[in-house]
């Protein structure tokens, strides 16, 4: 909390301190390597972004899907590092969400039927202008491109005049307020359908039976980890804009009238970057604020909003994502989602700028009133009362005779959904009903939405008849609101390879060693074993280390290869592992820890427990120090 206190949220991130590392090479002071943080270029990011993606693609972490055939834009496949890395990051968020929240686990078909996306809205209103460039053939997003003008125009155009500044940023402001890939279901295409674009939709038209299975208790939450398809217009930034990627989703269901969480005083006090919108709009930088104070002062709207905010928080930094790069942006009313009450994103500065990578919202109960509207399935939840209590419904009776004068064939369809749903609540079914009588009142007609026909039809008075009636009630039925967590792990990812990587010069000082400095939670692998020199005897005792590795459930890789230790050091710094094991005599080994370079001796039999207890978190490295003796004598090799 103290070193969050004290930075400048200005600070530059770990890509800045390292591309700082790639063009300077004597040591500085604190002071001075911050003035040398703040003059970082374009040319540096670049240069910086370069390393870390020709790391990435020589070590295998992902490279373009169908490289051979010259690569698909959008589409990236994972390596074997890559595979590692993206499965324990998945791992810890079931570990962090699934298992720590007591959450149920779904898993859904990527192929969904239209009229499940027509009645989200995703159909009808999650859809982007595209220009055509006439000359390259080439298609951009329009929004895209009249953002990066702009941003470009602000940035290197030093002869803009100030009232043409001021004309760009409001464009920049309003931008989303300016004025589809599809498929078929079975061989003959009267079933249309889309490859999802979210996972939630799964979780909504399944929370019937989740409510059900859940004892009907309400809060709960569900979540599904699965692939996700946006047909992106010009995808760009590597992982960061691709047509298929892996989203991981929780939709907390809860009473709309009491957003409390039960777990909110643990991560009360916990202090975090906001940037709330109010202070967007005004000009005003992020601020640290304690995740109390921002639901006490309805900067969040609720405790359950807020809860998620600080457990997203603490799953970002756990991973290593630093403190200092990482804030929470509320949605401007412009660029607010068509079903979000309140909305953040988690957003993780890397060098191509400030990247959304998880989005927290409240969906209120837009999904499940959606759904129920379009299928005519309840999907509602249940309050018992005490003791009964008397309220008054409205009563209304069709009149078959006249509905089926107007109406024919859809006379059934119409005096049904005429009729008050006895599963919605009042502050939605009620306010209509109420709303159309009076509308009868003053004009003799209105006007309904038939959601089942998908049209609005003329109702007049003489085709119902419209009543009071006091009746006891037992249990309070209502829609429940959702809190939605969604975690782009692609995104997460990759900005974790750029906060992870760093330069460091050989022992020799004649070259820059690339380092990914992986927690073991991240790592994809989690020790290396390497025999000293070429010898029967040291090979056979890696082989019992790496059996015992093995056995406790650490990803290991062994190297009996005769290249030079440093060298052998250098290519798993390259790829993250944080520890590896030498073996240089009989009864005990080196043990090496990444960053630190520090050695300490430890017997053979104890080392795969000793490594167990790091990687598992249960012992720090300085703890581990104190409990071995160091071992100094590091071979003169470059690499080390």
């Amino acid at each position: 909390m103290g070193v969050l206190k004290r930075r400048a949220f200005s600070i530059w991130p770990p890509f800045r301190r390292s591309c700082t590392a790639l063009f300077t090479t004597k040591p500085q002071s604190t002071v001075s390597s911050l003035r040398a943080l703040c003059s970082v270029t374009e040319f540096q990011k670049e240069a910086f972004r370069q390393a870390v993606l020709n790391t990435l693609e020589r070590r295998l972490f992902y490279i373009p899907s169908f490289k051979i055939y010259g690569g698909i834009a959008g589409l990236y496949d994972y390596g074997p590092p890559g595979c590692a890395v993206k499965a324990n990051v998945l791992a810890f968020w079931r570990q962090h969400f699934v298992l720590e929240e007591n959450m149920l686990e779904v898993d859904c078909p990527c192929v969904t039927p239209e009229i499940v996306l027509k009645a989200s809205g995703h159909v009808d209103k999650f859809t982007d202008l595209m220009v055509n460039d006439e000359k390259s053939g080439i298609c951009y997003r329009a929004d895209h491109l009249l953002k990066d003008y702009c941003t470009d125009k602000l940035q290197k155009d030093p002869n803009l005049s100030a009232e043409k500044a001021a004309n760009l940023r409001h464009v920049l402001a309003v931008l989303d307020d300016l004025s589809a890939e599809e498929t078929s279901i079975g061989p003959s295409g009267s079933s249309p359908g889309y490859m999802r674009p979210e996972t939630a939709q799964g979780i909504f038209v399944n929370f019937k039976e989740l409510y059900y299975y859940n004892g009907n208790k309400l809060p709960f939450a569900a979540a599904q980890i699965g692939q996700a398809f946006r047909n992106e217009i010009s995808p760009r930034q590597g992982l960061l804009r691709v047509r298929e990627f892996t989203l991981a989703e929780i939709e907390h269901f809860l009473d709309p009238e009491d957003k409390s969480h039960p777990k909110f005083s643990e991560i009360l006090n916990l202090e975090v970057f906001m940037f709330p919108r109010k202070d967007q709009v005004s000009g005003l930088s992020a601020r640290i604020i304690t995740i109390g104070e921002a639901v006490s002062q309805g900067i969040v709207n609720n405790e359950s909003l807020g809860y998620f905010i600080g457990r997203v928080y603490l799953f970002l930094t756990r991973l290593g994502i630093d403190k200092g790069c990482l804030r929470f942006r509320q949605h401007l009313a412009n660029e607010m989602a068509h079903y979000a009450a309140d909305c953040w994103d988690a957003e993780i500065e890397c060098s191509y700028g400030w990247i959304e990578c998880v989005g927290i919202a409240d969906r209120s109960a837009y999904d499940l009133r959606a759904h129920a509207d379009k299928s005519g399935v309840p999907l509602v939840a249940y309050e018992k009362y005490p003791e009964p209590r008397e309220v008054e419904k409205l009563v209304i009776v069709p009149s078959k005779k006249q509905l089926g004068l107007a109406f024919k064939g859809n006379q059934k369809i119409v005096a049904e959904a005429l009729e008050p749903c006895p599963y919605y609540d009042e502050g939605y079914g009620g306010k209509r009903s109420y709303g159309a009588e009076s509308n009868f009142g003053s004009r003799g007609e209105a006007k309904f939405c038939i959601c089942t026909l998908d049209k609005e039809v003329i109702i007049k008075k003489d085709m119902l008849s419209i009543s009071k009636e006091k009746k006891k009630e037992h249990q309070r039925l209502f829609t429940p609101s959702v809190i939605e967590p969604s975690f782009g792990i692609g995104r997460i990812i990759y900005c974790l390879y750029e906060h992870l990587f760093y330069t460091r010069a050989s022992k020799d000082g004649d070259e820059q060693l690339n380092v990914f400095r992986f927690p073991p939670l991240v790592a994809p692998i989690k020790c290396t074993v390497f025999p000293l020199v070429q010898n029967q005897q040291y090979e056979e005792v890696a082989k019992r280390i790496a059996k015992s590795l093995t056995t406790v459930g650490i990803s290991h890789k062994i190297d009996i290869t005769g290249t030079s230790i440093g060298k052998r050091y250098a290519r798993t710094d390259e790829l993250g592992v944080p520890f590896a094991i030498t073996v240089d005599s009989a009864p005990s080994v080196t043990l090496r820890e990444r960053d630190s370079r520090q050695q300490i001796r430890v017997n053979v039999d104890e080392v795969a427990s000793v490594v167990k207890e790091l990687t598992d978190g249960v012992s720090k490295w300085p703890h581990i120090l104190l409990r071995y003796p160091t071992h100094s004598s590091r071979p003169a090799v470059t690499g080390v």
